[in-house]
């Protein structure tokens, strides 16, 4: 293999100082073209909206089965069993994709909107009854996905504090062996064993997502071995990126008052504050694929069998798709941004982290009436998820709102491919 003509970069995306800011690396990323190959790791790498568009739709070239991950599932052995949905691809990928679209469905979660809407009630209530100041990502964004989503695939209370550590190590082992992957390693086997025995059809309640995952299997729609990996994707992919999904949100409208004016003036945007707070941080940053056959990328070529980093995060403020992209705006369009993927690997859980974020939001609107920082936000360093570790905010409170009671408006509506 040789790299003649192609750009070459010599930064370390995996760096701390990258992953706290990748603003400036992702602006030369884009700036070196199509595709550039990432020296320190000899893998190739794309940042443009329209190159990692393309490549998240073509599952036959650019292969997920190999690992999405730095690792070369063909030449290493995994750390862990590959997910069944997010490291598969057809057929392979089929049945445990159409069995959790089905749990997952908007139908299915439209009977759980008024039971989390309750839950963010009650839960931004007591945080504002407390103080005007607090910590969003400690006092909201961590524990209502933890108080919610765990009930609803039937998960027994005990040990829930496992998942956002398990959840963090399995993000960052799909980056190089860093501090980050490292730090993680000495729980990595007392939390693989914790999460893995939750997934067992006795240990999950008759009725929630993990159950209906069972009712499945049951059907033969897949298998009594497939269930418990399928039940493991959701604890692995379902509570961080959604606390991160909601530390964002809170985030942006800190950082631009006049957007939080704009929703609490019109409550229906509040379906696009979440998309477009999910492209300008993108949760999720970065997904590998490995190349099934040498493919042209512009005047590059990439041969068989390499590694790709594909840059969601570069991508969602790419400037040749987007109009001032490292602003967040309620009058945009957020759609066609890639902070859920694209094409059979787009995120199946989406519209759950769309519903907590609705619920939490709503609770907000009619009680806050101004939202600003209050200190310095602090990252979370992670070699795959932009996350924030706190967001300090200060709030000043409509007293006259919360004691509204108008209906909340919803987030969750049928989609094709969920």
């Amino acid at each position: 293999m040789t790299t003649d003509n192609v750009p070459i970069l010599t930064h370390d995306p995996f760096d701390d100082a990258v992953l706290a800011d990748p603003t400036e690396f992702h602006e030369a990323l884009r700036d070196a073209g199509q595709v550039v190959y990432l020296e320190k790791y000899g893998i190739w790498a794309m940042g443009r909206h329209a190159q990692v568009h393309a490549a998240l739709q073509d599952w036959q070239v650019f292969q997920s089965a190999a690992g999405v991950g730095l690792a070369n599932f063909r030449k290493e052995e995994p750390w862990r069993p590959p997910s069944l949905l997010l490291e598969s691809d057809p057929p392979h990928h089929d049945a445990p994709r159409h069995v959790l679209a089905n749990v997952l469905s908007p139908r299915a979660l439209r009977r759980l909107r008024s039971l989390w809407s309750q839950d963010a009630e009650e839960l931004v209530a007591q945080v504002l009854s407390q103080s005007t100041a607090f910590d969003a990502a400690k006092a909201l964004a961590e524990p209502f996905p933890l108080r919610v989503f765990p009930d609803a695939v039937g998960l027994p209370p005990g040990g829930r504090e496992n998942l956002l550590p398990y959840g963090d190590h399995a993000f960052n082992a799909f980056g190089p062996t860093n501090r980050h992957v490292q730090k993680g390693a000495a729980r990595v086997a007392e939390l693989g064993e914790w999460v893995g025995s939750r997934c067992r059809r006795d240990m999950l309640a008759d009725q929630g997502f993990g159950a209906a995952i069972w009712a499945a299997a049951d059907r033969g729609e897949i298998t009594e071995q497939q269930a418990p990996l399928v039940v493991r994707s959701l604890l692995t992919a379902g509570v961080d990126t959604t606390v991160h999904a909601i530390s964002a949100i809170l985030h942006c409208f800190a950082t631009h008052p006049d957007q939080w004016q704009r929703l609490r003036a019109d409550p229906s945007l509040v379906r696009t504050a979440f998309d477009e707070a999910i492209r300008l941080e993108s949760p999720v940053q970065t997904f590998f694929r490995t190349t099934t056959q040498p493919i042209r990328v512009g005047s590059v070529e990439i041969p068989a069998d390499e590694k790709v980093l594909l840059f969601l995060g570069a991508a969602n403020r790419d400037p040749r798709r987007w109009e001032e992209p490292n602003t967040f705006d309620l009058s945009r369009d957020p759609s066609g941004h890639m902070g859920f993927g694209m094409g059979i690997h787009q995120c199946v859980g989406q519209h759950v982290a769309r519903l907590e974020a609705e619920a939490i939001l709503n609770a907000l609107i009619r009680r806050v009436q101004h939202l600003e920082l209050n200190g310095e936000p602090v990252r979370h360093l992670n070699n795959t998820l932009h996350a924030w570790a706190s967001v300090p905010v200060r709030v000043e409170l409509d007293h006259e709102g919360a004691q509204s009671t108008g209906s909340p408006t919803s987030l969750v509506t049928p989609a094709a491919n969920p």
